[in-house]
Protein backbone atom coordinates (compact mmCIF):
# COMPACT_ATOMS: atom_id res chain seq x y z
CA UNK A 1 0.00 0.00 0.00
CA UNK A 2 1.83 3.62 -1.02
CA UNK A 3 0.36 6.73 0.47
CA UNK A 4 0.16 9.61 -2.29
CA UNK A 5 -0.78 12.32 -0.56
CA UNK A 6 0.16 13.71 2.88
CA UNK A 7 3.83 13.87 4.10
CA UNK A 8 6.32 11.37 2.22
CA UNK A 9 6.70 7.88 3.89
CA UNK A 10 10.10 6.59 2.96
CA UNK A 11 11.05 3.21 2.61
CA UNK A 12 14.05 1.17 4.45
CA UNK A 13 15.37 0.67 0.74
CA UNK A 14 14.97 4.76 -0.15
CA UNK A 15 16.77 5.67 2.92
CA UNK A 16 19.38 3.29 2.42
CA UNK A 17 20.29 4.36 -1.30
CA UNK A 18 19.49 8.03 -0.44
CA UNK A 19 22.28 8.21 2.68
CA UNK A 20 25.08 5.73 1.64
CA UNK A 21 23.57 2.40 1.84
CA UNK A 22 22.60 3.57 5.65
CA UNK A 23 19.85 4.79 7.64
CA UNK A 24 19.96 8.05 9.02
CA UNK A 25 20.09 8.28 13.16
CA UNK A 26 17.83 10.52 14.53
CA UNK A 27 16.53 11.23 17.85
CA UNK A 28 12.78 10.83 18.81
CA UNK A 29 10.92 12.83 21.57
CA UNK A 30 8.56 10.58 23.07
CA UNK A 31 5.25 12.65 24.70
CA UNK A 32 4.68 9.68 27.15
CA UNK A 33 7.74 9.88 28.99
CA UNK A 34 8.92 13.64 28.06
CA UNK A 35 12.03 12.61 26.77
CA UNK A 36 14.11 12.77 23.76
CA UNK A 37 15.90 9.70 23.26
CA UNK A 38 19.34 8.48 22.27
CA UNK A 39 19.67 8.66 18.31
CA UNK A 40 18.12 5.19 16.23
CA UNK A 41 18.27 4.32 12.80
CA UNK A 42 14.15 4.78 12.63
CA UNK A 43 12.43 3.48 9.60
CA UNK A 44 9.67 5.73 9.02
CA UNK A 45 11.41 9.16 8.52
CA UNK A 46 10.16 12.41 6.30
CA UNK A 47 11.70 15.91 5.98
CA UNK A 48 9.94 18.76 6.80
CA UNK A 49 12.20 21.74 5.03
CA UNK A 50 15.66 20.96 5.56
CA UNK A 51 14.94 19.01 8.73
CA UNK A 52 14.72 15.26 9.12
CA UNK A 53 11.72 14.28 11.56
CA UNK A 54 10.85 10.97 12.64
CA UNK A 55 7.22 9.75 11.93
CA UNK A 56 4.81 10.60 14.89
CA UNK A 57 2.25 8.07 16.05
CA UNK A 58 -0.43 9.90 15.49
CA UNK A 59 0.96 10.79 11.76
CA UNK A 60 1.43 7.17 10.67
CA UNK A 61 -2.88 6.67 12.76
CA UNK A 62 -3.72 9.74 10.09
CA UNK A 63 -2.07 8.21 7.20
CA UNK A 64 -3.34 4.61 7.80
CA UNK A 65 -7.54 5.71 7.80
CA UNK A 66 -6.93 8.19 4.99
CA UNK A 67 -5.51 5.03 3.05
CA UNK A 68 -8.52 3.08 4.46
CA UNK A 69 -11.09 6.35 3.80
CA UNK A 70 -9.83 6.34 0.27
CA UNK A 71 -10.18 2.18 0.08
CA UNK A 72 -13.45 2.49 0.80
CA UNK A 73 -12.63 -0.43 3.28
CA UNK A 74 -15.85 -1.62 5.81
CA UNK A 75 -15.73 -4.11 9.01
CA UNK A 76 -18.52 -6.86 9.30
CA UNK A 77 -20.93 -4.08 10.95
CA UNK A 78 -20.69 -2.49 7.96
CA UNK A 79 -18.99 0.73 9.64
CA UNK A 80 -15.58 2.41 7.84
CA UNK A 81 -12.59 0.18 8.63
CA UNK A 82 -10.40 2.19 11.08
CA UNK A 83 -6.62 0.94 12.05
CA UNK A 84 -4.26 2.29 14.54
CA UNK A 85 -0.35 1.47 14.44
CA UNK A 86 -0.85 -0.51 17.72
CA UNK A 87 -3.60 -3.06 15.50
CA UNK A 88 -0.27 -3.79 14.08
CA UNK A 89 1.76 -5.34 16.72
CA UNK A 90 -1.65 -7.02 17.73
CA UNK A 91 -1.74 -8.70 13.99
CA UNK A 92 2.47 -9.29 14.27
CA UNK A 93 1.64 -11.70 17.46
CA UNK A 94 -0.93 -13.69 15.78
CA UNK A 95 0.58 -14.65 12.81
CA UNK A 96 3.82 -15.34 14.93
CA UNK A 97 2.24 -17.42 17.46
CA UNK A 98 -0.03 -19.33 14.50
CA UNK A 99 3.28 -19.92 12.81
CA UNK A 100 4.77 -21.95 15.48
CA UNK A 101 6.55 -19.47 17.18
CA UNK A 102 6.42 -20.37 21.13
CA UNK A 103 4.75 -17.19 23.12
CA UNK A 104 7.82 -16.96 25.12
CA UNK A 105 10.17 -15.81 22.28
CA UNK A 106 7.05 -13.36 20.78
CA UNK A 107 6.94 -12.31 24.11
CA UNK A 108 10.53 -11.41 23.92
CA UNK A 109 10.42 -9.84 20.44
CA UNK A 110 7.69 -7.57 21.86
CA UNK A 111 9.48 -6.34 25.18
CA UNK A 112 6.78 -7.37 27.14
CA UNK A 113 8.48 -8.58 30.86
CA UNK A 114 4.93 -11.14 31.01
CA UNK A 115 3.20 -13.66 28.30
CA UNK A 116 0.15 -12.85 30.11
CA UNK A 117 0.59 -9.56 27.85
CA UNK A 118 1.88 -11.40 25.03
CA UNK A 119 -1.37 -13.87 25.15
CA UNK A 120 -3.88 -10.34 25.04
CA UNK A 121 -2.21 -9.74 21.65
CA UNK A 122 -3.12 -13.21 20.09
CA UNK A 123 -6.07 -12.81 17.81
CA UNK A 124 -6.54 -16.69 17.81
CA UNK A 125 -8.62 -19.10 19.94
CA UNK A 126 -6.57 -20.72 22.74
CA UNK A 127 -7.75 -24.04 20.56
CA UNK A 128 -5.59 -22.71 17.70
CA UNK A 129 -3.11 -21.44 19.85
CA UNK A 130 -2.58 -24.98 21.39
CA UNK A 131 -3.10 -26.65 17.76
CA UNK A 132 -0.40 -24.54 16.11
CA UNK A 133 2.09 -25.04 19.23
CA UNK A 134 2.12 -28.30 18.95
CA UNK A 135 2.61 -28.59 15.57
CA UNK A 136 6.08 -26.56 16.15
CA UNK A 137 6.78 -29.24 19.09
CA UNK A 138 5.80 -32.37 16.43
CA UNK A 139 8.30 -30.06 13.59
CA UNK A 140 11.46 -29.87 16.41
CA UNK A 141 10.92 -33.15 17.20
CA UNK A 142 10.93 -34.84 13.87
CA UNK A 143 14.40 -33.68 13.50
CA UNK A 144 15.62 -35.28 16.75
CA UNK A 145 16.95 -38.90 16.74
CA UNK A 146 14.08 -40.89 18.04
CA UNK A 147 15.90 -42.54 20.92
CA UNK A 148 15.70 -39.55 22.53
CA UNK A 149 11.70 -40.22 23.18
CA UNK A 150 11.18 -43.97 23.54
CA UNK A 151 9.56 -45.52 26.72
CA UNK A 152 12.77 -46.13 29.42
CA UNK A 153 13.10 -49.94 29.98
CA UNK A 154 12.61 -51.08 33.01
CA UNK A 155 16.27 -51.12 33.90
CA UNK A 156 16.47 -47.56 33.51
CA UNK A 157 13.64 -46.42 35.40
CA UNK A 158 14.89 -49.12 38.46
CA UNK A 159 17.99 -46.83 38.24
CA UNK A 160 16.56 -43.59 38.15
CA UNK A 161 14.56 -44.26 41.25
CA UNK A 162 17.82 -45.54 42.90
CA UNK A 163 19.66 -42.18 42.34
CA UNK A 164 16.86 -41.01 44.73
CA UNK A 165 18.10 -43.08 46.93
CA UNK A 166 21.37 -42.95 47.22
CA UNK A 167 21.42 -39.31 47.14
CA UNK A 168 19.79 -39.71 50.88
CA UNK A 169 22.64 -38.55 53.40
CA UNK A 170 23.47 -38.27 57.16
CA UNK A 171 21.75 -34.59 57.38
CA UNK A 172 19.45 -34.75 54.11
CA UNK A 173 19.59 -35.15 50.83
CA UNK A 174 21.91 -34.68 47.79
CA UNK A 175 20.58 -32.55 44.94
CA UNK A 176 23.13 -33.44 42.39
CA UNK A 177 21.79 -33.86 38.45
CA UNK A 178 20.90 -37.67 38.06
CA UNK A 179 23.57 -39.63 36.38
CA UNK A 180 26.58 -36.92 37.23
CA UNK A 181 29.34 -38.05 39.83
CA UNK A 182 30.35 -36.22 42.72
CA UNK A 183 32.67 -33.34 42.04
CA UNK A 184 33.40 -32.33 45.71
CA UNK A 185 34.81 -35.67 46.96
CA UNK A 186 32.06 -36.04 49.44
CA UNK A 187 32.75 -33.21 51.27
CA UNK A 188 28.56 -32.77 52.36
CA UNK A 189 28.53 -30.61 54.68
CA UNK A 190 30.67 -27.76 52.27
CA UNK A 191 28.71 -28.81 49.55
CA UNK A 192 26.01 -26.63 47.91
CA UNK A 193 24.37 -29.64 46.62
CA UNK A 194 23.36 -30.77 50.33
CA UNK A 195 19.85 -29.75 51.02
CA UNK A 196 19.81 -30.25 54.88
CA UNK A 197 16.62 -31.61 56.44
CA UNK A 198 14.70 -29.78 59.50
CA UNK A 199 14.72 -33.69 61.48
CA UNK A 200 18.02 -33.14 61.54
CA UNK A 201 18.86 -29.58 62.34
CA UNK A 202 20.11 -30.61 66.25
CA UNK A 203 22.79 -32.58 64.28
CA UNK A 204 23.80 -29.89 62.27
CA UNK A 205 24.62 -27.84 65.87
CA UNK A 206 25.94 -30.50 67.20
CA UNK A 207 28.77 -30.70 64.26
CA UNK A 208 29.46 -26.70 64.64
CA UNK A 209 29.53 -27.10 68.58
CA UNK A 210 32.35 -30.04 67.71
CA UNK A 211 34.62 -28.07 64.86
CA UNK A 212 34.71 -24.91 67.13
CA UNK A 213 36.23 -27.32 69.93
CA UNK A 214 38.61 -29.18 67.29
CA UNK A 215 39.54 -25.41 66.16
CA UNK A 216 40.41 -24.59 69.84
CA UNK A 217 42.08 -27.56 70.20
CA UNK A 218 44.20 -27.46 66.64
CA UNK A 219 45.07 -23.64 67.65
CA UNK A 220 46.28 -24.68 71.21
CA UNK A 221 49.13 -27.45 69.20
CA UNK A 222 49.41 -24.91 66.58
CA UNK A 223 47.98 -27.00 63.48
CA UNK A 224 47.18 -24.07 60.98
CA UNK A 225 46.87 -26.13 58.05
CA UNK A 226 43.95 -27.76 59.99
CA UNK A 227 42.64 -24.80 61.48
CA UNK A 228 41.87 -23.20 58.11
CA UNK A 229 40.36 -26.82 57.02
CA UNK A 230 37.93 -26.79 59.80
CA UNK A 231 37.47 -23.44 59.39
CA UNK A 232 35.66 -23.26 56.48
CA UNK A 233 33.74 -26.17 56.84
CA UNK A 234 32.81 -24.05 59.99
CA UNK A 235 31.55 -21.60 57.83
CA UNK A 236 29.63 -23.64 55.38
CA UNK A 237 28.12 -25.41 58.05
CA UNK A 238 27.13 -22.28 60.35
CA UNK A 239 25.32 -21.35 56.02
CA UNK A 240 23.39 -24.61 56.04
CA UNK A 241 22.05 -23.58 59.43
CA UNK A 242 21.32 -20.31 58.51
CA UNK A 243 19.45 -21.47 55.44
CA UNK A 244 17.90 -24.44 57.51
CA UNK A 245 16.14 -21.67 59.67
CA UNK A 246 15.07 -19.40 56.67
CA UNK A 247 13.59 -22.60 54.75
CA UNK A 248 12.08 -23.31 58.27
CA UNK A 249 10.23 -20.35 58.70
CA UNK A 250 8.84 -20.34 55.27
CA UNK A 251 7.69 -23.77 55.58
CA UNK A 252 5.36 -22.48 59.05
CA UNK A 253 4.58 -19.15 57.12
CA UNK A 254 2.75 -21.73 53.80
CA UNK A 255 2.01 -24.18 56.44
CA UNK A 256 4.71 -26.30 56.09
CA UNK A 257 6.13 -28.48 53.23
CA UNK A 258 4.47 -30.49 50.61
CA UNK A 259 5.62 -34.52 50.33
CA UNK A 260 5.03 -34.67 46.50
CA UNK A 261 6.74 -38.35 47.02
CA UNK A 262 8.01 -40.23 43.42
CA UNK A 263 6.67 -40.03 40.38
CA UNK A 264 4.73 -42.92 38.84
CA UNK A 265 4.47 -44.19 34.93
CA UNK A 266 1.14 -45.32 34.77
CA UNK A 267 -0.99 -47.35 31.31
Amino acid sequence: MRVTQGPSVRSAARLRGDNDSTVPLLARYDPHELVTGPALPHLLQRRVGWKRTVISTNMVYQLLNDALARAALIDHAGQPLRYTPHDFRRVFAAEAVTGGLPVQIAARLLGHASIATTETYLAVFQEDLIRSYRTFLDKRRGVRPAEEYREPTDEEWREFQQHFHAGKLELGDCARPYGTPCQHEHLCLRCPMLRVSPRQRDRLIEIIHNLTGRIAEARINGWLGEVQGLQTSLTKAQEKLAGLDRSIARGRSVGGPVNLGMPTITG
